[in-house]
């Protein structure tokens, strides 16, 4: 794991001359081009908000922000999954270089979503003033969270892109899987609508624990539980110590597969 980590290091200027490529090609031809980094969550914010709110009547206040809050840090995890699973394999051309150390894919993805999620914050804020949420000192808190999740997610994304090379069905089955997570996340709706014995879900779930803390800090405007936090930390790090463990078995084999 460590020795993957510091190649990662090592490789910081390749990646983000890869992240910035993959930047600049992911809306390349699209009249909007980098507004639809905005775009995106935001349509989906008004799709959900209409369904639950009017359709499917959920009483919660200032309903938009508080369904916003939760939905860009899940875009930002769910793309990273779907996009990183395939990144071995769309990646082949570079994978059968020599020297070319293939984390470098997998962690490209990560941090260009990374990156599409940061730019998805200023337009948090301005709904944030706009409904008139107060925010607090509580907010210096959020690059934890941001740190816990990108954890999180590089630990699955390493995993999932090194089976998906030798079982090319992982990719298939991680769309139905990534659509049972998200209903089974807090995200549509707050933690206290559900009834009492399945609430046992919301602190085995790292992503309702994170989606717990963003709306902490950003709709509630306090900070965040910190032991929840410590869970979702412990079991990051045990899901990024398996992806990287998942990956270097596989990954000698990457050049012969792809």
């Amino acid at each position: 794991m460590f020795s993957n980590v510091i190649e990662l290091y090592r490789c910081r200027a390749l990646i983000m001359s890869l992240v910035l490529k993959e930047l600049k090609l992911r809306y390349l031809g699209s009249v909007l081009g980098f507004f639809w980094t905005f775009l995106n969550p935001l349509l989906l914010m008004c799709v959900y908000t209409i369904v639950f709110s009017i359709f499917l009547r959920i009483r919660l206040e200032k309903y938009p922000v508080f369904l916003f809050c939760g939905l860009i840090p899940w875009v930002w995890f769910s793309t990273s999954l779907l996009e990183g699973a395939d990144s071995i394999i769309r990646g082949g051309d570079l994978i059968t270089r020599a020297l070319f150390p293939p984390q470098v894919l997998p962690s490209v993805t990560v941090f260009s979503n990374l990156v599409n999620f940061i730019f998805s914050l200023p337009l948090l804020l301005i709904f944030l003033l706009l409904f008139k949420v107060k925010i607090g000192g509580a907010l210096t808190t959020l690059p934890i969270i941001m740190t816990i999740q990108t954890l999180f997610t590089m630990g699955l994304v390493l995993m999932f892109s090194a089976l998906n090379v030798h079982f090319r069905d992982i990719q298939h089955i991680l769309g139905n899987l990534i659509m049972m997570w998200f209903f089974a996340t807090p995200i549509l709706y707050s933690t206290t609508s559900v009834p009492a014995k399945f609430r046992f879900i919301s602190y085995i779930n790292p992503m309702a624990i994170l989606t717990k803390g963003y709306r902490d800090v950003l709709f509630y405007g306090q900070f965040p539980d910190w032991l929840l936090l410590g869970i979702a930390f412990c079991f990051g790090f045990l899901v990024f110590f398996l992806g990287n463990l998942i990956f270097n078995r596989y990954k000698e084999s990457f050049p012969e597969e792809v």
